[in-house]
């Protein structure tokens, strides 16, 4: 059928550094509680058994460089600093071994988060929608082919508002690292390209109010940057 009752969305295409294609998002995946520090700060133990996910409509990515407003129904916004890894082969049932095989490179991402509402839904026992998957919470700067960055396993992972240092940690320091998370994933979803995954947060995370400029990065990877305006 080609006729519509009103025109579709167009497709949502992020930058590729150093090129003049665009990578078309299709789903964005996110992985809970993943650095040690982080767990516990949000009051929980990490689980080192396996890990645990949330997702984002690909219509909530905002570019790096942009300045969003403050977002509705929230008095606690948070950032949330993360490696994102972009997937551009077929995957399902994956075995850790060959994880990588589908990865078309990294990026620096940040999971926006309306923290007082997550925490209300999780004291409640219910999903994060409201708290994690509204409109422009999900901050991608352009990918990095693996070309060009090889896959970070180790490497600063840095968050700054306002140019001061807020998140600090290491990508070592991940609990599930990228081949076990594809692996995992792969067993619930038949991965598609235009896939990518939010790796998680290290701890550090905290609020940020209108006027705040947010800048983050990952050695090897690159930078991100995001300013809040009012509501």
């Amino acid at each position: 059928m080609s006729k519509f009752v009103f025109p579709p969305p167009g497709v949502v295409t992020v930058p590729i550094e150093g090129a003049d294609v665009g990578f078309p998002l299709y789903r964005i995946f996110c992985v809970g509680r993943n650095y040690e520090a982080h767990a516990r700060e949000m009051g929980a133990e990490p689980d080192r058994e396996a890990p645990f996910y949330f997702t984002k409509a690909a219509c909530h990515y905002v570019p790096s460089g942009s300045t969003v407003n403050y977002p509705p129904g929230t008095r606690n916004y948070h950032y949330e600093m993360e490696l994102v890894v972009a997937i551009s082969a077929p995957a399902f049932e994956v075995a850790r071994s060959q994880a990588l095989q589908c990865v078309f490179g990294y990026t620096c991402g940040l999971d926006m988060t309306r923290r007082d509402l997550q925490f209300e839904a999780r004291d409640k026992q219910r999903p994060w929608d409201t708290g994690k998957d509204f409109e422009q919470s999900a901050v991608l700067a352009p990918l990095v082919p693996v070309s060009r960055c090889g896959h970070p396993m180790r490497g600063r992972i840095e968050l700054r508002v306002n140019d001061t240092t807020k998140q600090s940690s290491d990508l070592s320091l991940l609990i599930h690292d990228v081949p076990a998370i594809i692996a995992d994933l792969s067993k619930y979803y038949h991965l598609q390209p235009g896939d990518v995954i939010f790796t998680g947060t290290p701890e550090g995370v905290g609020a940020v109010v209108a006027g705040d400029r947010i800048e983050g990065s990952i050695e090897g990877v690159g930078g991100i940057s995001l300013s809040v305006a009012s509501a």
